[in-house]
């Protein structure tokens, strides 16, 4: 039976290629990966003939069956467009196909843009939260960044040009004006990587461009503020006759947390299971 390889590729610079995994690029049966175009120039660079074919997001599940039949006659690889598969596309479907099918999934490590971020940021990699790509939609976003809002330890997301400044200021919002450091177009030609507070990287973007990973520090102190803590404080203020706009910037200044957390909190109370 064929063994699955899940090989990482790549996240800008070929020269990142990996001995192992450039030879298993030329020897396998076939290449799945998310972007046939992408891919292809990849094995042109390093020689390779071998067939592609496509699985993504919008892949249906007839697609998902065929690609893991491939694995009966033989060894097949499984590349994302970039960096290491699983994280941000539909690889966990395939693996999950394959091991179904009794066959072998094997890893063949090397580039990560988390990883990659990470080691630059000067925050700690020991324990971190990875958001993905973030909501699109405004209310979703937010609602994503206030849920991780106490969460100690270092948050990672991925983010396109176009939707960069949006979420630079919807994680001010929901995490205060914490450091950050927004890593744009890792290891290729114009790579370069902002540290400051959130604030200062929305009046520094003034144009973005290229492909973006943003780090946030973890929340410290105050910032770890329980809903409910919250919720009693802003109980407390009520007693005492604020309300509105009033009570919001008390209960914000006495608890450090972000204004629209406290918000959210006045109008809604805590959710269940708040940190």
């Amino acid at each position: 039976m064929g063994r699955l390889y899940i090989v990482a590729t790549p996240i800008g610079n070929l020269e990142d290629i990996s001995v192992r995994a450039a030879r298993v690029l030329r020897e396998v049966k076939a290449v799945v990966c998310e972007d046939t175009r992408e891919t292809r120039k990849l094995l042109n660079h390093l020689g390779a003939s071998t067939p592609v074919h496509s699985y993504h997001a919008h892949s249906s599940q007839s697609d998902l069956e065929r690609l893991a039949r491939l694995l009966d006659d033989g060894d097949v690889a499984y590349v994302t467009d970039a960096g290491t598969p699983g994280i941000s596309d539909p690889g966990m479907h395939l693996v999950g196909a394959a091991t179904s099918a009794g066959h072998e999934v094997l890893s063949v490590p090397g580039p990560s843009a988390v990883a990659s971020a990470l080691a630059v940021s000067g925050f700690s990699g020991d324990t971190f939260t990875f958001l993905g790509f973030l909501p699109r939609k405004a209310g979703e976003r937010l609602a994503a960044l206030e849920e991780a809002a106490g969460l100690g330890h270092t948050l990672v997301a991925f983010e396109a040009p176009h939707r960069l400044l949006e979420s630079l200021a919807a994680m001010r919002a929901a995490l205060g004006d914490r450091r950050v450091a927004v890593c744009r177009e890792l290891t290729k030609v114009y790579e370069e990587t902002f540290r400051g507070t959130l604030s200062a990287a929305e009046k520094y973007f003034t144009e973005p461009r290229g492909e973006f990973v943003i780090v946030v520090e973890g929340a410290t102190g105050a910032g770890r503020v329980s809903d409910e803590r919250i919720a009693e404080v802003l109980a407390r203020l009520r007693g005492t006759g604020l309300a509105g706009r009033r009570l919001v910037d008390a209960a914000r200044e006495e608890t450090g947390a972000p204004r629209s957390r406290v918000y959210r909190l006045a109008v809604s109370g805590p959710s269940t299971g708040s940190p």
